[in-house]
């Protein structure tokens, strides 16, 4: 009778045993697991929660929208951030060493180059200037616009359809690139820009310069695009805060 209680005893007290030893085994793996989703937690919040860098802030504004909602002086834009003018605005955009009109009726697409600012103009007019050659790339269709030196520069762009532009040169000298066909436009210089070859005018637009201006068109194979030098007969774009784009000190 003693042995049976006994081994009751054993029994009971290697049941009690395991059942601890079972809970402390259960109370450990829920540690390893919660421990493995902090561990993963921190390392994909900050992906999660890493705000788009800004590229620069709103100068001046009037009838302009960032996205769908009113432009204000002061507002920061992202990358990704459309810019639009109505038939009367304008806004403008200073961003690092580098500024960015936008005529009335233009839109254009903010964005980030080789960690510098850039922008994709998809219609109307934009001027921009800068105080190196690395401050500011616009995009139009293939092309690609900017400053050729380091000396302050200021350039205007404006889209006459999908495949035409128009480049004039205010100050320094501009690089145009498409693909690997880059060409300068020097100081004073304008151009009708062509992007597909076999859509040109051989003859060359009309009215736009005098006889001979341009000469003839660059073959298809040899050119991305080709370009007329265009007489200037327009004014030159009046900035609103005329200063801040021909000082070098404050491009």
């Amino acid at each position: 009778m003693k042995r049976l209680r006994v081994d009751r005893l054993t029994v009971t007290s290697s049941m009690n045993y395991f059942a601890v030893s079972g809970c402390n085994d259960c109370i450990s793996i829920t540690k390893n697991i919660l421990a493995l989703l902090v561990s993963l937690s921190l390392l994909t919040t900050p992906v999660w929660a890493a705000p788009s860098s800004s590229l620069g802030t709103v100068v001046y504004a009037d009838r302009a929208h960032v996205g769908a909602a009113q432009a204000s002086v002061g507002a920061t834009v992202f990358g990704g951030d459309r810019l639009s003018t109505e038939q009367t605005g304008s806004v403008q955009v200073r961003a690092g060493a580098a500024r960015l009109l936008l005529s009335s009726a233009s839109s254009a697409t903010f964005s980030q180059e080789d960690a510098n600012p850039a922008a994709t103009l998809t219609i109307g007019s934009a001027t921009f200037s800068t105080a190196n050659s690395k401050a500011f790339a616009l995009h139009v269709a293939s092309a690609v616009i900017r400053p050729n030196t380091n000396q302050p520069t200021i350039g205007q762009v404006t889209v006459l359809n999908a495949k035409e532009l128009f480049v004039k040169s205010t100050r320094g000298s501009l690089s145009i690139a498409v693909e690997d066909d880059v060409r300068e436009i020097p100081e004073g210089a304008a151009y009708r820009i062509v992007l597909d070859p076999n859509a040109a005018d051989p003859q060359g637009p009309r009215g736009v310069g005098s006889k001979g201006y341009g000469g003839s068109p660059i073959k298809a194979a040899k050119s991305r695009f080709i370009w007329y030098a265009v007489a200037i007969t327009t004014a030159v774009t009046v900035w609103t805060v005329h200063e801040s784009l021909v000082s070098p000190d404050r491009p």
